[in-house]
């Protein structure tokens, strides 16, 4: 399914009605954009949209073993990616950003 105009990307696909379709997409949206980040496919049942949707926002975070080891609050009065942060770097460590170079500062 080609994306509609206003779509740089093109990354409209049709509704997948098997497993197999939607393992296809997935690894052609992961291979086109360099997306190495694992993630996981649902069921043609929905199963894990079904138990893990985030409706109204919801942050989750799955450990290395697959377990939820964090479920944030229901947004978007609870709905907190700081509380996230501080979570992940309890856990892994603060994450460091190199400093932002301006364009009259020299390094």
């Amino acid at each position: 399914m080609k994306s509609n105009e206003k779509d740089k990307d093109n990354v409209c696909y049709a509704q997948p009605k098997t497993l197999e379709q939607r393992v296809a997409i997935a690894n052609d949206f992961t291979q086109r954009f360099r997306y190495s980040v694992p993630f996981g496919i649902d069921e043609m049942n929905n199963a894990a949209n079904d138990a893990y949707a985030a409706w109204p926002e919801r942050l989750y975070i799955v450990d290395e073993q697959g377990r939820v080891s964090y479920k944030g609050g229901n947004g978007p009065f609870k709905y907190d990616p700081k509380e996230v942060r501080a979570w992940l770097a309890n856990r892994f460590g603060e994450v460091k950003h190199p400093a932002a170079v301006t364009p009259d500062k020299k390094t």
